[in-house]
């Protein structure tokens, strides 16, 4: 079972038990998280698709950590003999999904 959710203007494939890195969240550390914009749902035997989302489906989440992503530097060379350092580090919020749930009734034959 898996999904595909939308958050911080990335799409993100997740199961019951990943780690994923997302755009910074507000909350605490040891606070659940609530996804509801799922893009796609498989539960092993069936998929849905959203149009744009999955009605029903939510992904439920622990944030666990707040963490530092890889530093980014770039020079800018000016003439003249100058330069200039340009440097950036994003923070993350590190997620443990804990759940995936859809309540959305099967239905066959379509």
């Amino acid at each position: 079972m898996y999904a595909i959710i939308k958050t911080g203007g990335k799409q993100y494939r997740v199961a019951v038990g990943d780690i994923i890195d997302v755009e910074l969240l507000d909350g605490e550390i040891g606070s659940q998280v609530q996804f509801s914009d799922v893009l796609f749902f498989n539960n092993g035997s069936r998929p849905f698709v959203g149009n744009p989302h999955v009605a029903g489906c939510v992904v439920m989440g622990e944030l666990v950590d707040c963490v530092p992503g890889p530093k980014v530097t770039s020079v800018k060379y000016i003439p003249g003999n100058h330069r200039k350092k340009i440097g950036h580090r994003q923070h993350y919020s590190r997620i443990k999904i804990t759940q995936i749930a859809n309540s959305r009734k099967e239905q066959h034959g379509t």
